[in-house]
């Protein structure tokens, strides 16, 4: 069952189509994201059983679904690089470039940072590594830290800039996001380091530290393949994190948690997640789409997570509504 996953492969590796062949294939990333795989969505079936219990240990612990995960980070980097050398040593067109910005973008934010997602919420030192090393070319390091400790602790109330209310504009939803969850990032970290008697600004800031290794990055990337590449990488990142806030508006839009006469919320339930059991965007998202589990399990590994049919679902996968 784990060598259904391998699909979601054929996501980053039409990037590879369009480097290798570039003209109108510069644009087969977003083709295939957004009409191939809607296409194919509406008529594929929606599948919403379950693990049995006897399984879900036994799943749980076999590797192959974290070495499927792990995969990404070659194949990405790989493309990364690749993207890099096509761009600075080859003359293209304007709009076979802007093509191949949208596709790495996409690659960076759909594979990279969805798995990032994944294996930022273990707690063993590789996993946290992988999901760093996903995190870095989409320039959004930080974004482990205010997932976990932010958006999981205030998901579907005001408090979560990454939970739209309902009628929320998407594209006011998406700066309100960028910006609420990068400030959100701040405070977390300086409540983290003001516990430990450490001053919030000074090099045991992690926020700090992750910008610092975005610049070395950049600047890596500049030394080794030119200084011309930096605008367009960071118009790749800008394009994945557009695309990451995106998939944060269709999974808790207008959904909200009761305020309590104490002045907590509710617990989180499967009523503030919108659920998806559409096969491929089940497969292509590495189980994402089955959210609501995810929020009240957020150490649930996304091969054993459970559709709730309990909650909102969506009438479509995630390509097709986004």
């Amino acid at each position: 069952m784990a060598a259904k996953y391998l699909l979601a492969y054929t996501g980053p590796l039409t990037m590879a189509v369009a480097l290798a062949y570039q003209s109108y294939w510069s644009w087969f990333p977003l083709l295939f994201l957004f009409f191939i795989l809607p296409l194919a969505e509406y008529f594929s079936p929606i599948q919403d059983d379950n693990l049995k219990e006897d399984k879900i240990a036994e799943w749980s612990d076999r590797k192959i679904f974290d070495y499927i995960l792990y995969g990404n980070v070659f194949l990405i980097w790989g493309l990364l690089l690749w993207f890099a050398s096509v761009l600075t040593h080859q003359s293209l067109l304007l709009w076979e470039t802007i093509g191949l910005i949208v596709g790495m973008g996409i690659v960076l934010g759909s594979f990279g940072i969805n798995v990032a997602h994944e294996l930022g919420h273990r707690v063993d030192r590789f996993s946290q590594i992988m999901a760093g090393l996903l995190l870095l070319p989409a320039l959004f390091l930080r974004f482990t830290i205010e997932h976990n400790h932010g958006h999981h602790k205030y998901v579907a109330t005001d408090r979560d800039p990454a939970s739209a209310q309902k009628g929320l504009n998407l594209y006011r939803f998406i700066a309100r996001s960028f910006v609420g969850t990068y400030r959100g990032s701040f405070q977390i970290e300086a409540r983290r380091l003001r516990r430990k008697g450490i001053p919030a600004i000074g090099l045991k800031n992690r926020i700090l530290q992750y910008e610092g290794l975005q610049i070395l990055y950049l600047l890596t990337m500049g030394w080794v393949f030119g200084w011309a590449i930096i605008p367009f990488l960071i118009a790749a990142a800008l394009v994945a994190i557009v695309l990451l806030e995106a998939v944060n508006y269709i999974e808790h839009y207008g959904l909200r948690r009761k305020k309590l006469p104490s002045g907590k919320y509710e617990p989180v339930s499967a009523d503030h997640s919108w659920n998806s059991s559409h096969l491929i965007s089940r497969i292509f998202l590495y189980e994402l789409s089955r959210h609501p589990d995810h929020h009240q399990r957020a150490d649930k590994k996304y091969q054993i997570l459970d559709h709730e049919a309990a909650s909102p679902q969506m009438p479509y996968g995630y390509p097709h509504m986004i």
